[in-house]
This record gives structure tokens, sequence and C-alpha cells, in this order.
């Protein structure tokens, strides 16, 4: 990189520039720099001359070249490279998009859309079960007069209206002031009551996570998600050794990329800075070498990596075919290489600028809550149904002992006392009291003793 100072004087700073500092002064030279007149690292053209940096070195108007020069087959047929200093590959430049803005509805994004609908589908099962059961089972009829033992109604208190919200007690973790009695009903508000535990806590748990994780939509996440749109151009600089790579490509991602960036010739960019400026303008993908591309990223809050390298390459220092300089620097990079020092020097330039950029998105971004689905959550759900089997199976043993003891009880024969009870279960919309004589299994040892024993007389309401 170069600037200015108050006398117009060039300077020229950054990683490639204190490595050749380096280099001259364990080797003993100094160094004179220059920029060539195109300001590339320089292509082939037509007629089989070089341009940019490569060009000045074929013609020996200078005794190295250093920048963004990449080694390939292509540029060793014409000049010489050291040893690579630093490896890399091509990549992704892109815009950060913008973070999408919380929903109105975001309290709902813990859970999957099929969760919620299973969570309702539940509770309205559960309320109409509730009361089905309740309606079967003897044990949740009883006297609604404390205080009158005779009472000849007994009352259920899970009416239709009662049921539902007592699921809903349970589900909100609030409870309600109505309570089973029977075995049946009572295991169904045992298991309903693990069903919302399990549910509640799972929610609850993963609604911190969306609520605290701030989303941000990335139309695309790799080569091949680039190579299948057209909304989104890309491309790279011009003659470059990117712009090489996807001209002699065979694998199909890249043969399509290069076939839509050949036909759109605006695509392409004669320096990286152009590129760059054109990705900060939006709906534009740069495909660079990754090494100065992450410099950018840490100096641009605004810009991103996208996907992994496409290839790998190295960098090295280009100077004249047959040089004898060519072997002692190679050397010397090997042993900056082996003494880390290299190394030092890379953290030195790419991690000092990371700071400003620490508290981007990155790391949000790629810590995305996911929703729970049936996958995480079905086995409590069947809990639940196994729960409702057993809890129904209870209810019809209890049903059925219910009708053997009131038919002997009432001198009925079995099927008579089952076709009456059943007669007065299935009617939902009946009322929620019911005659004594349908519940009770004995006569009251009060009554008993009053007619001293004997069987009650045929014509008494008492009796009926």
């Amino acid at each position: 990189m170069k600037k200015h100072d108050k006398n117009n004087n060039t300077h020229f700073y950054g990683f490639a520039k204190d490595m050749l500092d380096r280099i001259a002064q364990n080797l003993n030279f100094s160094v004179s720099l220059f920029e060539v007149a195109d300001e590339t690292t320089g292509h082939r053209l037509e007629n089989g001359s070089w341009t940019g940096m490569i060009g000045t070195l074929i013609k020996k108007e200078a005794d190295l070249a250093l920048g963004e020069l990449t080694i390939n087959y292509e540029r060793s047929s014409v000049i010489d490279f050291t040893k690579p200093f630093m490896n890399m590959g091509i990549s992704i430049l892109f815009k950060r998009p913008k973070q999408d803005p919380p929903k109105l509805f975001s309290f709902l994004q813990p859970f999957h859309d099929r969760i919620w609908m299973c969570m309702i589908g539940a509770y309205a099962f559960v309320s109409v079960y509730t009361f089905a059961v309740a309606r079967v089972s003897p044990y949740e009829w009883k006297n609604p007069h404390a205080c009158n033992p005779d009472s000849d109604t007994l009352e259920n208190e899970f009416t239709m209206l009662n049921s539902f919200w007592f699921a809903m007690g349970s589900l909100m973790l609030q409870g309600s002031e109505v309570a089973p009695r029977a075995s049946s009903t009572r295991i169904i508000s045992g298991v309903w009551s693990f069903f919302t535990l399990i549910l509640i806590s799972s929610y609850t748990a993963n609604l911190a996570a969306f609520l605290t994780i701030t989303r941000m939509s990335t139309p695309i996440q790799n080569a091949d998600d680039l190579s299948k749109q057209t909304a989104i151009k890309y491309g790279c600089q011009y003659g470059g050794s990117t712009y090489r790579f996807f001209q002699k490509a065979k694998i199909p991602t890249y043969e399509k990329m290069w076939n839509f960036m050949s036909q759109n010739p605006d695509v392409f960019v004669n320096k990286s800075q152009m590129g760059i400026a054109k990705v900060k303008g939006g709906k534009y993908a740069y495909l660079m070498e990754s090494t100065p591309l992450r410099y950018q990223v840490s100096k641009n809050c605004d810009l991103m990596e996208v996907g992994g390298e496409l290839d790998s390459k190295g960098y090295g220092i280009g100077l004249p075919k047959n040089s004898p300089y060519r072997d002692i620097i190679s050397n010397e990079i090997l042993r900056l290489s082996e003494s880390q020092v290299l190394l030092r020097m890379y953290n030195e330039w790419w991690d000092v600028s990371q700071p400003k950029c620490e508290q981007r998105e990155d790391s949000v971004s790629s810590t995305n809550a996911a929703q729970l689905g049936m996958d995480n959550l079905g086995g409590v759900f069947v809990f639940l149904v196994g729960g409702f089997a057993l809890a129904l199976t209870i209810a019809i043993l209890e049903f059925c002992v219910n009708a053997v003891v009131s038919s002997k009880s009432d001198r009925q024969t079995l099927c008579s006392g089952l076709a009456e009870e059943c007669k007065f279960s299935v009617n939902c919309c009946g009322p929620s009291k019911k005659p004594v004589r349908l519940m009770k299994h004995k006569i009251s040892k009060k009554l008993l003793k009053g007619y001293g024993g004997r069987s009650h007389p045929r014509g008494s309401d008492s009796f009926t």
C-alpha cells in the first residue's frame, strides 16, 4: 500500500514492505521501490507480451516484484518465483446484509409451526378427553351438598367448560379450582402436567436465545449459491490469476460462473479497489484472493467473506528469469517462516485492526438458534398418548365394576345396567347431575336402620 506525505512524496507500507525490509536487512542490501505504470500484477496480451509487474520483470527494468503476485504455471514460464511466503485461495467478498428487524410475533419463533398446531390440538383433545372420562368414571360424581349426606343427586365438576379451564390452568402452570378424584382422571392430569412441564421448559429455554440473537439473512452462502442465481452479479480482476482460474475451470460450478462472467464483461474490474467499491455499492460479489480479502474485511465492518476458499495457491516474490537472487531470497523466506517472523508480521497487520469490528454480528449470525420441531419434542407427545390410553383403560374398568355392582344392588341384569349407564354417560349434552341410584352401590345404613334392617318398600321414592 502507499501513502503521501506533506511534500507529496510516496511512501509504501504494509506486510510485504515489512517483509522485504527484514530480508534486505538480513542479507545486507538496499531497496528502492517504485510502482508500475498500470498498477497491476500483469497479464498476457494477444501478441504474447505482458503488462504490469510481470512485463517489467521480463524487460529487466526491475530486480524483483512484490505484491499480490500469485505463483502459477503461466507466470512461471516467463519469470522466476521465490518460495511462497504466504498461502491463500480464491474467496468471495460480499456486502454484509442488514440485520433483520425484530418481528411483532417473535415470541412464537422458539417452536416450529407444526409444534404450535400440535400443542393446540393436544389442548383441545385433552379437554374433551377429560370431560368424557370424568363422565364415564363413577368416582368423579360426588354429593354437591356436604351437609346432606342423603342427597338424591350427585354432581360432576368436570363439565365441558371446567375441563377446558382445567387443561388451560395446567398448560399455564397456574392450576385451577377443579381437581380430579378418580384414578383415571388423575392419570390424565399427571400426564398432561408432565407434558406441559417439558413443553414450557423447552419454550422458555429457547425463547431466551431467540430474543437475544440477531439474525441476518445472507442471500448466498457459497459459490454454488452464487452460480444458481442472476440477481447478484459477480466478477473478478480482468487478466489476473483469479480470471485465469475461472477461464480454465473444468468443475461444473466454476464453468457456469465463468459463462455468466464472460457474457457480462461489465463484471470485470481493472483493480481490486474498484471491485471492493462495487461490493460496497450492493448487489455485487467480488471474487478475489483470500488474504487481501480478509484484510479488507477486518478494515471494513460492512464487508464479509462468503463460503470457503475455492482453491489453494501461494504468493511469491517475482524475479527475472535465471536471476542470481532467487535462491538467496528463497532461503531467507524459509528461515523467516520457520522462526515465525512472518507469522508475527501477519498477526500485526491482520489482527491489530480487528477490535473495531469485534462487536459485529459475526458470532451472532453463526450461532442461530434452531427452532424446536417434532424431532426434538415428538417423544413428549408419544408419552401423552400413552397416558391417555392408560387413563381410558382404567376408566372403562371403573365403569364396568360400577355397572356390575349397581346392577346387583338394583336387581337388574348386567346388560341392562351397562346399557343404562352407557346411555347416560354418552349423552355429553346431558346434565352434570344424576340420580343417586345410578351411582351408589350400597343402601344407606341410616335408612336400613330406620326400616329395622328390612327390605325397602317397593313404592318408596328414595329407593326407586
